[in-house]
């Protein structure tokens, strides 16, 4: 019997995920030796060892490059938090978070580089801050759906979300700061422990201030 031809890596979620990650590391040890202007898209592609035309399938730019995992991660949040219906929502998200922060830690080299590029290239920046955004939509549409039916359900779904977020991303902020030293795990989960209490209260709280700002505004 013949032996049946693989797949090639590309075919297949996890062999795309594999080669973007290869072109995505390769790409940031260039921008590391080299600097992210002086490298070029046909430098990346022949040292992660694919063509040209391999590369801007899957990436548009070299910016994309940098935050090669960046989609697969926002796919592996959306599972998570559909896979969490039985779930609290707000407990649900900030595991979702803390799911997020893991695959920065599974990594710290590649974080660090990542990291001290987009403190260099201003549209490495506000690529970070782009991508930051879609992590924020996630968790509000998600709370929005389950929070459906419920007093101030978009306002509230908007402020956990944003809470989330600003807590995962300042203490990604401390622990990349500090050279992958920091407890970021316990600091996040803490800080995280912290939103939930305060989110205990927004149902009376949000109401009574939109009461409030209802009754005092100018006839």
């Amino acid at each position: 019997m013949s032996e049946q031809p693989r797949p090639r890596a590309g075919r297949t979620p996890q062999g795309r995920r594999r080669i973007r990650g290869t072109v995505s590391s390769a790409a940031l040890d260039l921008f590391a030796a080299n600097g992210f202007e002086a490298t070029t898209v046909d430098q990346i592609a022949e040292a992660a060892g694919v063509g040209r035309r391999t590369f801007f399938r899957y990436f548009r730019s070299k910016e994309d490059a940098v935050f090669g995992d960046h989609e697969e991660r926002l796919a592996d949040v959306a599972e998570l938090l559909e896979q969490a219906d039985g779930e609290e929502p707000l407990p649900a998200v900030c595991r979702a978070a803390e799911a997020v922060l893991e695959t920065y830690l599974a990594d710290p080299a590649v974080s660090l580089q990542r990291f001290a590029l987009t403190r260099q290239v201003p549209s490495l920046r506000a690529k970070e801050i782009a991508s930051t955004d879609d992590y924020q939509r996630a968790f509000t549409r998600y709370l929005r759906g389950r929070y459906d039916g419920e007093p101030d359900a978009a306002l509230r779904a908007a402020v956990a979300a944003a809470a989330v977020v600003a807590a995962h991303n300042q203490v990604l902020r401390e622990w990349l700061k500090s050279g992958a030293e920091l407890d970021a795990r316990g600091r996040l989960h803490a800080a995280l422990a912290g939103v939930r209490g305060m989110a205990a209260t927004w149902p009376g709280t949000l109401g009574a201030a939109l009461d409030d700002r209802v009754g005092s505004a100018p006839a």
